[in-house]
């Protein structure tokens, strides 16, 4: 049978085989949702922590650690306890009825809260973002191959970059129009239970049972993330490449809240600067997303692509280091942040998938939520240290630029030994 028009736009846009189309869809729409509802309140989350001032950030992000400590176990226990198809649905109820509470604390209490709800506001969503996006991504891991992984993740987190574009524009949008925090925090909870019925189509579609004690469902125990963590190099590598991007992308965070505090006055204006911000990433990252990632995944291969992002942050935090403007900022955050998406992630995500469900459950959140948060730390602390020893931020970010690199290298060799397929 000859393929419809939009079949054939399709497979010209994305290297989609016979079969997947579905899977494919409410894959995207699922991440979609996702990143609607979290670029809903971002902004806001953002103008909250530098309400007091930028110099609040380091404790909030020693504050969204220490949350993290807590969370890692629970939802270790959760998985353990219940099969995939309900553990996760339960994991995204919890957040929209912990959303729920904030909702009616910013619209009952006397000043909204204050800037005390507004930092608890700021810790929770750190916190929720990191554990909604990982747990996807460990979704799509379990229930595609390989060779799916490479051609179809690329498209796939194009969803999240439309509902992330979508998100950031509606907030800009409607801050203008003095709309209240309430409804974006209700829509949010919407899109959430309009996530979790993708999970169970799903899930359906990746035959993934129902029943608890279901074939390879993750192990019990709370700590089996971090002991399958310290027992594989290949895990640690994994990890010390995103403790070390964490690490710059908090140096560039710190920064950004510095220059953007110096650059425009008021919370709505700073809101207002975020979202264009935001907007700007994610239409590089869609254009990018649509026409190069899958096939420069495909064709570079795996050690290539971990590289360009080490790169691009080594010319980029040499240019903030001469020229500290917003204009070198936006360029920058904008350049780094669509690349990230587009390309480090969907790869980084696939080097998942020859892995196991305690890997993908356990130890993914793990590295993902904890060791990152580990990132945002340690690239907290560290300009306070180095301006206290009268030492440039500048050079400890292009030390861990560098190192960043190695470790790019590293992984994709390590990868290609354990028998990881570089290119097809």
């Amino acid at each position: 049978m000859t393929p419809s028009l939009p079949q054939r736009t399709l497979a010209r846009l994305v290297l989609v085989r016979p079969g997947e189309g579905a899977v494919l869809f409410f894959s995207t729409a699922y991440f979609f949702l996702l990143l609607f509802g979290y670029y809903l309140l971002r902004p806001m989350r953002e103008a909250f922590g530098i309400a007091r001032g930028a110099d609040k950030l380091p404790w909030l992000m020693t504050g969204t650690m220490a949350v993290m400590f807590l969370a890692n176990p629970a939802f270790s226990a959760l998985v353990a306890r219940f099969p995939r198809r309900r553990s996760i649905p339960m994991a995204y109820r919890f957040c929209g009825a912990t959303l729920g509470v904030f909702y009616l604390l910013f619209r009952f209490l006397p000043g909204h809260g204050g800037a005390g709800l507004g930092y608890a506001f700021y810790v929770w969503l750190s916190v929720f973002n990191l554990f909604a996006v990982s747990v996807f991504w460990a979704f799509m891991a379990d229930g595609l191959d390989e060779d799916q992984g490479k051609r179809l993740f690329g498209f796939i987190a194009m969803g999240g970059t439309l509902g992330a574009i979508a998100g950031a524009s509606a907030t800009a949008a409607l801050t203008a129009r003095h709309v209240d925090a309430g409804t974006l925090l209700l829509v949010t909870i919407l899109c959430l239970e309009l996530a979790i019925r993708c999970v169970r189509t799903l899930a359906t579609r990746f035959g993934m049972g129902a029943e608890a004690g279901a074939s390879r469902e993750p192990g019990p125990g709370l700590f089996q993330g971090l002991r399958l963590l310290a027992g594989s190099p290949y895990l640690a590598l994994i990890g010390l490449y995103i403790l070390l991007y964490t690490i710059t992308s908090t140096f560039l965070y710190m920064q950004q809240g510095q220059i953007v505090a110096r650059a425009f006055t008021g919370a709505a204006a700073r809101t207002a600067a975020f979202a264009r911000l935001d907007v700007w990433v994610n239409v590089l990252t869609l254009f990018t997303q649509v026409f190069l990632s899958s096939r420069l995944i495909k064709a570079a291969g795996m050690r290539v692509v971990l590289c360009i992002m080490p790169v691009l942050s080594l010319a980029g935090f040499g240019a903030l280091w001469a020229l500290p403007t917003f204009g070198t900022l936006a360029l920058f955050q904008v350049l780094r942040r669509g690349l990230h998406y587009a390309v480090d992630r969907p790869a980084r995500e696939v080097l998942y998938i020859p892995l196991g469900p305690g890997e993908k459950y356990k130890a993914k959140p793990f590295i993902d939520t904890f060791i990152y948060r580990a990132g945002d730390l340690l690239g907290t602390w560290t300009p306070a240290l180095m301006a206290a020893a009268s030492l440039p931020l500048g050079g400890a970010a292009l030390a861990v630029s560098g190192a960043w690199l190695w470790g790019g290298v590293a992984l994709g060799g390590l990868g290609r030994r354990i028998g990881f397929r570089d290119r097809p």
